[in-house]
This record gives structure tokens, sequence and C-alpha cells, in this order.
């Protein structure tokens, strides 16, 4: 049995909250096989925060439905006195689906599908999943998921959108190459540090002017929805992007996450359909369990499929599998955008996406919960710009608007 480190150098150090006493053995025992400490249980939202504050965990596993106090108001307080690295474990039902979102509005790094009571054949998948969904939640940055609350709350278009609009009009030439939206290496600093954020001209009164269509690919793991919608709701209509998002989700969520962003945006925001085309002004999210892939582009529509081959990195849909292909089969301006997340899904697709002239822009550690993936990209050497979560659609658009 392997051990995993946490914060402090050992073992990653957990406290398990659940009313059901059974779930609290087998959520302890999946944990403690997988090398976590489990150092203290609590069954009812009440007294989390109590044990969490007698054993100071480096994260927290929190069922959602209990008696007393459920765990959206834990979170909360646990967040306001004891801020802790949390993640929550929930069922695929519909209601719990939108009880967990609200969750990560309110603090919470991540969720996993919470275990099932029988012993199955899918037990060491389940096993696996919960282990690295722990051990990544437990190295989340609660100052850039603090940052990082949600502020759009209705169908967008105005707001964000049109600031981000506007500044894109302006001359943001740094990290440019000669040719239009043709960025080399040297122009990302790789290592640890940030890569060249572009500067936004100033722009007052001004209006952006785009193709008439291009795509723009948007990869996220732990810690990406909110991220995520604040990207999608700082991007106009008038854009004329097709989007496709890569959130590392479960099964069961990504269609209430796609209803969620449809709500934030000015675009139309759907889980993704096999064998569908989308046009200007549309937004596909791929389904959990299952790889998105482009396979044509005619006509201004792009053509979506989808597949259940074997995951990538250990997860599906795999980022890398859909950028790989929009580099493809996609024509027109291409922008790869990888946001927060653990591991090195998307390294490989932001490559080929700057191999093929597109734009590149990897989320900065100051705003990534867990800068796994976007540090990665950048010291591959193929970022050309890193920035802010808040400023990322901006950029975006920047390099829409020159093209």
């Amino acid at each position: 049995m392997s051990t995993t480190t946490g914060s402090g150098g050992g073992a990653t150090r957990a406290v398990v909250v659940d009313d059901s006493r059974f779930m609290r053995t087998l959520i302890r025992g999946l944990l403690e096989d997988g090398g976590i400490e489990v150092v203290g249980e609590a069954g009812d939202g009440s007294d989390a925060l109590d044990t969490v504050i007698e054993h100071d965990p480096d994260v927290v596993t929190m069922d959602i439905e209990m008696p007393s106090m459920n765990g959206i108001d834990a979170v909360e307080e646990i967040m306001a006195e004891r801020p802790t690295p949390v993640l929550m474990l929930s069922a695929h039902a519909e209601e719990d689906a939108d009880v967990t979102f609200e969750a990560l509005d309110r603090g919470a790094v991540d969720f996993v599908t919470k275990p099932g009571g029988e012993v199955t054949s899918s037990m060491p998948r389940v096993k696996r999943e919960l282990v690295e969904k722990v051990e990544s939640a437990a190295r989340a940055d609660l100052s850039a998921t603090a940052r990082l609350s949600p502020s759009i709350d209705d169908k967008a278009g105005s707001g964000a959108a049109t600031v981000s609009a506007d500044a894109a009009a302006g001359s943001a030439t740094a990290g440019r190459s000669g040719s239009a939206g043709r960025s080399t290496g040297s122009e990302s600093r790789s290592g640890g540090g940030a890569a060249s954020a572009s500067s936004t001209g100033s722009a007052a009164g001004t209006t952006a002017t785009y193709p008439e269509v291009s795509t723009l690919v948007v990869g996220a793991s732990t810690g990406g929805p909110n991220v995520v919608e604040r990207v999608l709701a700082g991007l106009p209509r008038e854009a004329n992007l097709r989007v496709l998002v890569v959130q590392h989700m479960p099964e069961g969520f990504t269609e209430r996450f796609a209803t969620r962003l449809d709500g934030r945006s000015a675009y139309d925001v759907r889980e993704a359909e096999s064998g569908e085309r989308i046009g200007p002004g549309e937004a596909r999210v791929a389904p959990g369990d299952h790889h998105l892939v482009t396979t044509s582009d005619r006509n201004k529509r792009l053509r979506l499929e989808l597949t259940e081959t074997e995951p990538v990195h250990g997860v599906r849909p795999a980022i890398d599998i859909t950028m790989a292909s929009a580099v493809e089969s996609i024509d027109g301006p291409l922008c790869a955008v990888l946001l927060t997340g653990m591991g090195r899904d998307g390294v490989d697709g932001v490559q080929r996406v700057a191999g093929v002239g597109g734009r590149t822009i990897a989320q900065d550690e100051e705003t990534s919960a867990i800068f796994g993936m976007p540090r990665r990209a950048i010291e591959s050497g193929h970022i050309h710009t890193v920035a802010p979560a808040e400023e990322i659609a901006e950029h975006a658009l920047e390099y829409f608007a020159e093209e």
C-alpha cells in the first residue's frame, strides 16, 4: 500500500463526514487502503466543524444529506471558521447534482460520486477515483477558490461580456509574433512562474470585429466549474464562437453543469450529443465518461462525436482528445484554454494547438485551485498567455478580434 503525502510531508490526513456509520466505515477503508490517514469522523454536519478543529486535517469528505445540519451548511461553516479543502460525496440523483454545485459555490473544492454500499467488480475503480480526488482536493489553494465566487446569476451578454468585448478591440500585442494569432514558444516563460500576460490596450467606446466563426476549447479539472462559468460569462454572442468545454466530471452531472452554464452565458450551452453539428453562438459540454471529438467543419457547422475509447491520463472525457481532434478538423481561428486541475491532461493538446498557429492560454497560479495542468503546460513552452481567471475570456477575445 502506497502512502500519499499531505501538506505537512506525511500521509494525507482526512476527516470523513457522513450520517451513515456503514458509509463512514466504507469510505475510511477505501481511503486507508489507498494510503490516506483518516484522523477523524463526524456523523453530522453540526459535528463536522468541531472535528475539523480538533484534528486539523488536510481534507474533508462531506456527505450532502444529513440530519441537523446538511453538508452545504457545514461547508460554509468550515470555510468561515477553519478553512479546509472539502470534497463533496454526491449521488447521481438530479437533485443531488444541483446541491453539489451549490456546495462548490459555498467553498467546496470538488466532488466525487458516492460509493455504493455493495462490493462489486467496480470497487477498485471507485477506490482509485476517491483516493485521487481526495489527494487532489488536499492540495487545493483555498485562497484561489474563495476569490472566484460566482458573480453571474442570470443569462449573460452584457456585464462582463461587454467589458471584454470592448477591451478586445484594443491594441493587445504583447506575446504575439509577426503573423496574426501565431506565437512561438519564446513568448512563454517556462518553469513554475507565470508566462507573459498580454497587456490590454484602452479601447473605450470602440467595438471589436470578429471573424464569422471561431472556435474556443476550454479544459478544466479540480476547481474548474466556477472558472469555466466565469470564462463563458465573459464571451459576447457577437464573437461568433463555437465553444467546447471539457470539465473532468462524473457521468450524471455534466448535463446539470451545462444547464448551469447556459443560465450564465450569452451562448446556447448544452451537453454534447453524438452526431450533432454546432455553429456560432453555441457551446457544448463533454458528457461524463465520454470523450468529445470534432470530426468535420463545414459551412460554419462543427460536427461532434462522442466515444467511449479508453481513458487518457486516467480520465474520460479527456481534454487532450478534444483538443487533438480540433486541430485535425477545425478551420479558422482556434484558441485552447487550460484551467485549474491536477495532472497533465491538456498539455499535449495545447502543444498541438500552438503547433498549427492557434492561441493557447493557461490560468495563472494565483487563481488556480490546483496549479498542476497549467503549470505543466507552461513548462512545455507552448503557452502564449498566462492570465488570472477573470481575464481569460478577455485574452481569448483579443486573439479572435485580431483574426
